[in-house]
């Protein structure tokens, strides 16, 4: 299954609602979430695996953070990948 990056971006002026938006939805995310807001940053990023991207933007229940939001598939890579793009 892929796995997507979610990030949840805001103002620091809509922090605390967009806090309480994911919080109240009962979000299957909201365990998933690390938040960046403590440094400044204000975002939620997530890593979660779904079966499409649009899934992946569908686990994010609150309409008002969903329109904002960036949903990116992710991969790793390890050194052996990184040997064969070289080829």
């Amino acid at each position: 299954m892929p796995t997507y990056l979610i990030k949840l971006p805001h103002t620091a002026a809509e922090c605390l609602n967009a806090l309480d938006e994911i919080a109240a939805k009962g979000s299957q995310l909201l365990p998933k979430i690390y938040w960046g807001c403590g440094a400044g940053d204000h975002t939620g990023y997530a890593i979660v695996d779904a079966k499409s991207e649009s899934a992946a933007k569908e686990m994010i229940t609150a309409a008002n953070i969903r329109s904002k939001a960036s949903v990116t598939e992710v991969k790793k890579f390890t050194v052996k990948d990184i040997e064969s793009f070289h080829k």
